[in-house]
């Protein structure tokens, strides 16, 4: 199964990326929607995850980002990780499936899969609605246990800034 990164850059609607240009050249930032406060230590990867770990780095979050959400289209089934699973980073944990393609969703860190979201069984949609919310009824994956390799690992992630530059460019790949 292909990352989401690839299949993003064939399901991706060519207007998404001249709207993403349009609106960074403009000055406009848009910002996901998440019930929780800003945390610094919310980082992704290039294949478009997020991983938003605790202030004491001991336990994180794992999702798709907004700009995964939207370009996949439609998801219509969710794939979830096994729980007690050891992973490193760049590992396949799961896949969603959309009207458009199927995507791994990736590992961005070395963690061990703590909890996964049991609400994407029945409501996979709610990963199109609330894709970086990490609350109780968000579209999260997967909540996780991190190590010292996993804090090592997040030196490879991008923050939010990074992040929305680089989607910013991914039309031009």
């Amino acid at each position: 199964m292909a990352s989401i990164a690839r299949c993003l850059r064939s399901a991706r609607p060519s207007g998404l990326s001249a709207l993403v240009k349009s609106s960074v050249s403009r000055g406009v930032v848009s910002r996901p929607f998440s019930v929780t406060a800003t945390n610094e230590l919310r980082k992704y990867t290039k294949e478009h995850e997020w991983i938003d770990l605790s202030a004491d780095k001991k336990t994180g979050v794992i999702g798709i980002s907004e700009y995964a959400a939207k370009a996949l289209g439609d998801v219509v089934f969710v794939e979830l990780p096994t729980e007690g699973k050891k992973v490193q980073a760049g590992d396949a944990i799961g896949a969603v499936e959309s009207v458009k393609s199927a995507a791994d969703i990736n590992a961005p860190i070395a963690c061990k899969i703590t909890h996964i979201n049991l609400a994407l069984e029945d409501k996979p949609g709610t990963i199109n609605q609330v894709p970086e919310d990490d609350s109780h009824g968000g579209g999260w994956i997967a909540k996780v246990s991190v190590d010292e390799q996993g804090i090592k690992d997040l030196d490879n992630l991008m923050d939010s800034e990074a992040y929305d530059e680089f989607t910013a460019t991914e039309g031009d790949h």
